[in-house]
């Protein structure tokens, strides 16, 4: 039974992938450990995080953040092809992942990006892990693309979101794949327009902490990330909703054509952009979402174990 191997394809999220956190605690629990790992940006940060050890480093990460840090780890760039830097983060991700190579894994893992220029999925499999990382989840025109043996990198949800084929080409037998934007309501048909009421502006506390930082930043801030005056929205969340349009039509077509063994849909909350201080909030709705199909995932992984021991020995 040991050449029945379980793959996992964890997807693209931005915030929203915390919830990955909680499906790999609750896979755990009940005994599922995959022996192949595929990640797409934030699915290859969490799934990246697991196979070296660290995912209890990340979900300390991760649940220590507030607004106020997310903030902090916001170096703007204003010279270079992204809008944020990402030196900060990179500073967190070297600090546990220094010196790991993806190939020294005690198990397959592979990050997905998508090659500038060429369009070309490039799956990292090899490397320094934390490169292959910032490569997945660097947004285009937000984060800068990473330079991996002569190639710019960006973003993998642009090529492919769910990484499912991924999973099928190492070798996996049995694919469980995590969907963190199956209830984002995308690409509904709206046959006719009503008038909404305006958005609410930031919470008072927001607009304190951007006041304190200065009134240049504050008013970039604003303009980028909270919307302009008029309450439309701003440059990074057209940008960003534009991607995740793309991304779900992506996700939509390759999963059609490779369709997991069973795919696992947290049921999550409106998330923002930068809206990584909800961690907790993120993670339980993994948790339950795992709890939902686990008996039918244990049921299925055993009986086709007991089929495929039954061919080979017949």
């Amino acid at each position: 039974m040991g050449d029945y191997k379980i793959g996992l394809a964890l997807g693209a999220g931005s915030a929203r992938g915390w919830a990955h956190i909680g499906v790999l605690r609750a896979l755990a629990a009940a005994g599922i450990h995959p022996d192949i790992v595929a990640g797409t940006s934030i699915g290859a940060v969490v799934g990246g995080c697991h196979v070296a050890g660290e995912l209890d480093a990340l979900e300390e990460f991760a649940r220590d953040l507030t607004r106020r840090k997310v903030l902090g780890f916001l170096d703007f760039n204003f010279t270079g092809s992204g809008l944020i830097h990402g030196q900060r983060l990179r500073e967190v991700i070297e600090a546990r992942l220094k010196g790991v190579a993806i190939e020294t894994l005690a198990k397959r893992f592979v990050a997905v990006a998508t090659e500038i220029g060429t369009g070309h999925e490039t799956w990292l499999a090899r490397g320094h892990l934390g490169d292959a990382m910032r490569a997945s989840y660097a947004l285009p025109g937000i984060f800068k693309p990473v330079n991996i043996e002569g190639r710019w990198l960006f973003d993998g949800a642009l090529v492919n979101p769910i990484p499912v084929s991924v999973c099928r080409a190492l070798g996996a037998r049995y694919v469980i794949a995590v969907n963190v934007n199956s209830d984002a309501g995308h690409g509904t048909v709206v046959p006719d327009l009503e008038a909404l009421p305006p958005p609410a502006p930031p919470p008072p506390e927001d607009q304190g902490l951007l006041a304190r930082n200065g009134r240049a930043m504050k008013k970039m801030l604003q303009r980028q990330f909270f919307g302009p005056a008029d309450n439309g929205p701003g440059i990074s969340t057209v940008m960003v909703q534009a991607f995740n349009i793309v991304q779900d039509r992506i996700a939509r077509s390759r999963l059609a054509g490779d369709p997991p063994d069973v795919m696992i849909l947290p049921r999550l909350p409106p998330v923002g952009l930068f809206d990584f201080h909800r961690a907790d909030e993120m993670i339980e709705c993994g948790v339950a979402a795992v709890q939902r199909e686990v008996d039918h995932i244990k049921q299925e992984i055993v009986s086709r174990r007991f089929t495929n021991v039954l061919a080979r020995t017949g």
